[in-house]
């Protein structure tokens, strides 16, 4: 069994069609348990954030569950074959071990180094668990992702850039976001929504300057509950997109929010009125004409992938990669440990059973020794046995350390011919503790 991870991301696909394959909650838990569906898959989970979609599973047979995995996200996305080739990319075993510790640790984010990632492979991780789609195999990869996610973040300044897209936003935005008379719109009420009410307020940003809008009220009351801000219903956005200066939106819609004719009837009789638009939703909230209306200035994910580069972060950037590379090897190490201890638990216990029915139908047939005799061959058969078994459990440990990966475990069951139900019983064994 091995990882397998199929995706996109800004790095592999344009924002155009990084939007016909973005998910929500829902539709990245159906994706979940579709991907099951496969009898190569036993485990799924998917990450779905601004910039990425990528179905990780843990898989029995490589083409059976790529081929299969891949057609699921290009439905989903609604790409053919083709098109999908040109904007995806997969990685299996290995490689997708290490995927995911760049992924965790901020390497492969559009915004380079940010901790947001780190949010959001966690919460990949529990709906994963919550639906059952999630076993020990990604439970112990996505596990470890985040604890190096966060070694990375503890040991280097690679988040110094920018610790969220959100921050990225606000920094692109400029000198308006200090300015003290400024009026702030959010639209949205989710995960996003609430890191943009709480990182202005933390910038200095009074709350009752920030207005937040959302299809249901109740979520936005909700942060008017946490940080003091105003909330409008959305049936009078357009009121407040009239007063608002600077424009944050992440609403997870469908379609498009903001077009040009309702951002232009907001700046509508106002001599020298400007406006600063921040688009973090992915499909966009704002249409793309909108950046072509004289005073507006629109950031969206496209504005924020072109201020990624930072040459400051070379060194940070360095560091963190050293740390994945040394996380992967040891990740690898102890997996394949994993896989080879059944097998050698299994020979030793084999051993010791051959030991005690030798030394029983020696005692039966010598009649008259004394116990000390017994205990005396008993280990004398014992010290055999474990000087026979010694050197080839030893050899199974480097050769499955070494390259290649080949199923030594697998070539020393048949050369002993362990029973497999024993190997079995103590992989069940290590789960359970596990």
């Amino acid at each position: 069994m091995s990882v397998l991870v199929v995706g996109m991301s800004h790095r592999s696909a344009p924002i155009d069609v990084l939007e016909r394959a973005s998910l929500d909650t829902g539709a990245a838990v159906k994706l979940s348990h579709r991907a099951l569906e496969n009898d190569a898959v036993s485990e799924a989970a998917v990450i779905s954030t601004c910039n990425r979609v990528e179905v990780y599973v843990e898989a029995e047979r490589f083409h059976g569950a790529v081929e299969d995995v891949t057609r699921l996200l290009g439905e989903h996305a609604g790409l053919d074959r083709e098109q999908l080739a040109q904007n995806a990319y997969v990685h299996y075993d290995d490689s997708a071990v290490a995927h995911l510790f760049g992924v965790a640790s901020g390497l492969d984010s559009m915004i380079l180094g940010e901790s947001q990632i780190l949010g959001q492979v966690r919460a990949a991780l529990h709906s994963g668990q919550a639906e059952s789609t999630v076993g020990s195999s990604l439970n112990a990869l996505f596990q470890q992702a985040l604890r190096i996610g966060k070694r990375g973040h503890a040991e280097t300044g690679i988040d110094r850039l920018a610790p969220s897209t959100v921050t990225a936003g606000l920094d692109a935005a400029g000198a308006v976001i200090e300015d003290p008379q400024a009026r702030f719109l959010v639209a949205g009420a989710g995960t996003m929504a609430n890191l943009a009410v709480r990182t202005l307020i933390e910038r200095g940003v009074e709350p009752r300057r920030i207005m937040v809008a959302n299809r249901t009220f109740q979520r936005a009351y909700e942060l008017v509950a946490t940080f003091g801000v105003s909330a409008v219903r959305w049936e009078s956005l357009d009121v407040e997109l009239a007063a608002a200066d600077v424009v944050i939106s992440c609403t997870g819609a469908a379609g498009h929010v903001f077009d040009a004719e309702r951002i232009g009837s907001a700046l509508a009789g106002a001599a020298e009125r400007s406006m600063v638009v921040i688009d973090l939703a992915l499909p966009r909230d704002v249409a793309p004409e909108v950046a072509d209306l004289s005073g507006v200035t629109v950031i969206d994910l496209v504005v924020l992938a072109g201020r990624s580069e930072n040459a400051e972060l070379a060194g940070d950037v360095e560091q963190v990669r050293t740390i994945v590379d040394e996380e992967v090897r040891s990740f690898l190490a102890a997996k394949s440990a994993s896989r080879v201890t059944p097998t050698v638990v299994a020979l030793r216990g084999m051993a010791t059973e051959i030991v005690e029915a030798e030394t029983t139908r020696l005692t039966s047939r010598l009649k008259g020794l004394e116990d000390e005799q017994v205990a005396e061959v008993r280990n004398a058969l014992r010290r055999v046995a474990e000087k026979l078994i010694h050197a080839p459990t030893v050899r199974v440990q480097q050769l499955m350390d070494s390259p290649g990966n080949l199923t030594y475990a697998d070539a020393l069951s048949d050369l002993f011919a362990l029973d497999p139900a024993a190997v079995d019983a103590v992989t069940q064994v290590g789960r359970d503790k596990s």
